[in-house]
């Protein structure tokens, strides 16, 4: 029997939710308005912020159970941002708190500006429905 090799590793999928909430704030960055496709895009970047945060801890014990506790902890305090900032998005997003919206948004960009955009990757299905399927699942617990 040979081995089974996960080609979805920690890296690739963070990479790839980089990916993802970089376009979401290049388009949500030219709509005129918060409408219900606006909605869609910002409950993805909360999804993909918990995925790149589930990662991050994933990366984080695999160091720790090979003695690397130091570099875990560091991973760790250098991502900590993504489940601090899918937590407030999530907060604004139940309390429909459109406000603050945009300026949670802002805070996002210099974290995703090595990403270029040159052409969308992502397709519409991808944040079709996002919206209802967070307000359907509970709430995210704050890291603090």
């Amino acid at each position: 029997m040979s081995r089974v090799i996960n080609t979805n590793n920690p890296t690739k999928l963070r990479n790839r939710n980089r990916r993802t909430i970089a376009e979401m704030l290049w388009q949500l960055s030219r709509k005129d308005g918060l409408d219900e496709e606006a909605h869609d895009m910002a409950a993805t970047v909360v999804f993909n912020l918990m995925e790149i945060h589930d990662g991050v801890m994933q990366s984080a014990e695999a160091w720790e159970k090979r003695g690397y506790w130091i570099k875990a902890e560091r991973f760790i305090s250098e991502w900590a941002w993504a489940q601090e900032m899918a937590a407030n998005l999530d907060d604004v997003l139940r309390h429909e708190a459109w406000d603050l919206l945009p300026g949670l948004l802002m805070e996002l960009f210099p974290r995703f500006d090595d990403i270029e955009i040159k052409s969308l990757t992502r397709k519409p299905d991808e944040w079709r429905g996002a919206y209802r399927r967070l307000l359907d699942a509970p709430p995210l617990e704050m890291p603090w």
